[in-house]
């Protein structure tokens, strides 16, 4: 995440916006405030959004897909002759709805059952000290996370005839978790020697999950991530060497934890019968360490072309949820299993790049391959509990590969005409040959873009087109299904305007111009049949005051 930027110094700002979103009948406000003098600066915003459930290309509404959002965010910064701070500060609450498909039609943005509250308080502090040669950077930060899941009970025949589900039936949540991190990030910039310049500096966090609710997902637990690394930057000519080494080690801990899950059956000679099954979070202990290194090489091949060459070896350790998880997770419609057997993943990448630039003209292409050992990934285990499919983590050798190329044109004299083109591509592959599940489709985007101003009324004026191409997915794994070719068309237009003594900037997007009825090969609602969002048209007016 990008901090907003302070004011200038000695200057005050403030301004109020709002949007308007078609689709979901949704507005977003916001005002922030900035002031800055020479040494100290301040900065305070809030935010509210809320949005019913979106609309897709067939008039139908995708039923509990409201949400809404608040945010409130602040900054205070400190800047004297050998030392500079910045200590921010942001709360954001939202309502999630959890959606189980189209069914009853509604524009209201009240929360229905089931659906999330999620609270997080974020504390973070980004400090420079410097000396005569050198300096030390340290980041400091504290995430609590309170995330609630309220669902629907069973409260008698009057009360389930009732389709309407408000907000004040959720006394208790089902699921209860909350989430508390604290991480630190400490750099020494060593004085340069010559053109060499070298950072040594540790990383870590500790982490505690706390479960309060009649639900489990993931278990209690205490997680201690801790890194140490150096990296040495050097500098001749047209010539970049950079190169770093890495050892990081993760600690997790969970408590054991038993909870009942009902099972129905049909029976052939009557109606149902609940089955109730314990599935129990049993306690681990587990350690994982690895040694890592990169090195690239950057340069100029001749006047304008620069290449870029890495290689690095990469590590990640099983996370929480991975080794722990034994519930359903509504955010993706699973009941998930973990596997406390979950090695390290280990990786080897090489990165390769072009890129030629003059005054008109841009155009670069870069290309990857990433070997990883231990792999983890989800798949269907075909059970299914709490009418749920059941998907559990597992481990494969797996190669990733692909690349991007592109190219940026803006003709002479025409300087203000803008096209823009990029294709992406990667394929994910089990060295057994099996396609990995959740890999991006190919995807090709042109924009036409025009920059304009007036002298009287208009700056920063622009317009653009965009057709999004994205291509058909059928390299699925076994448990996916292919998905078809789509193009979306999307438009903007914009700029900051002066009239009457008023001065404000106006924007207005379209997307999904032609409402064109599509699934991403990613969306987690594809597998029941549910389509992306519609045409959505968002105007925006932003005003200083």
């Amino acid at each position: 995440f990008n901090p907003e930027k302070f004011a200038n110094d000695n200057t005050i700002e403030s301004s109020i916006s709002q949007k308007y979103f078609s689709n979901t009948l949704g507005s977003a406000t916001q005002y922030n405030f900035k002031a800055s003098a020479e040494n100290i600066k301040f900065l305070t915003s809030a935010s509210y959004n809320s949005h019913s459930d979106y609309k897709i290309p067939d008039g139908n509404r995708v039923t509990n897909t409201r949400f809404n959002e608040f945010d409130v965010k602040s900054g205070l910064g400190v800047d004297v002759e050998n030392f500079s701070s910045e200590l921010r500060f942001n709360f954001n609450t939202s309502n999630i709805g959890i959606t189980e498909g189209v069914g009853e039609q509604s524009t209201s943005v009240s929360m229905r059952l089931p659906y999330q509250r999620i609270d997080n308080y974020i504390v973070s502090s980004h400090n420079h000290i410097y000396f005569n040669n050198s300096k030390v950077d340290v980041d400091l930060g504290y995430v609590a996370n309170n995330r609630r899941e309220f669902e629907e009970h069973d409260h008698g025949e009057e009360e389930e005839e009732d389709e309407h589900h408000d907000e004040e039936e959720a006394v208790e949540p089902a699921l209860h978790m909350k989430l508390k991190t604290f991480t630190y990030d400490v750099k020494y910039h060593l004085p340069k020697f010559n053109n060499l310049e070298t950072i040594v500096g540790v990383q870590g966090l500790t982490q505690r999950n706390d479960n309060y609710g009649e639900e489990i997902l993931i278990p209690n637990a205490n997680v201690n991530d801790l890194g140490f690394f150096t990296t040495a930057l050097l500098k001749w000519d047209k010539h970049i060497l950079q190169g770093g080494i890495r050892f990081d080690t993760r600690n997790i801990k969970t408590e054991e934890h038993i909870v009942a899950h009902e099972e129905e059956h049909e029976e052939e000679h009557e109606g149902e019968e609940e089955d109730m099954h314990e599935h129990e979070f049993e306690a681990i202990d587990r350690s994982y360490e690895s040694f890592t290194a990169s090195l690239g090489y950057k340069t100029t091949l001749f006047n304008k072309l620069e290449t870029r060459i890495n290689l690095a070896s990469g590590y990640r350790a099983p996370n929480l949820a991975e080794l722990t998880s034994n519930g359903i997770h509504h955010g993706t419609n699973r009941f998930e299993i973990g596997n406390t057997d979950l090695k390290n993943e280990q990786n080897y990448q090489a990165d390769l790049s072009l890129e030629y630039n003059n005054e008109h003209f841009e155009f670069f292409i870069n290309g990857f391959y990433n070997h990883i050992s231990n792999y983890i990934f989800i798949t269907p285990n075909g059970e299914v509990i709490d009418d749920t499919d059941v998907f559990t983590y597992v481990q494969e050798d797996a190669k990733l590969y692909g690349g991007e190329i592109g190219f940026h044109y803006h003709p002479h004299p025409l300087d203000w005409l803008h096209l823009e083109s990029s294709f992406e591509t990667v394929t994910g592959k089990q060295d057994n040959g099996d396609y990995l599940p959740l890999i991006p489709a190919n995807k090709l985007n042109n924009t036409l873009r025009a920059n304009f101003n007036s002298d009287n009324w208009l700056k920063n004026g622009y317009a653009s087109v965009q057709l999004e191409t994205n291509f058909k997915q059928d390299n699925t794994s076994y448990f996916e299904t292919p998905t078809d070719s789509y193009n979306l068309v999307n438009m903007s237009l914009g700029g900051d305007v002066s009239l009457l003594n008023l001065k404000f900037s106006v924007s207005m997007n379209v997307n999904n111009l032609f409402d064109t009825e599509y699934a991403s090969h990613l969306s987690r609602l594809k597998r029941d049949g549910i389509f992306n969002m519609g045409r959505n048209i968002v105007a925006g007016i932003n005003f200083a005051i």
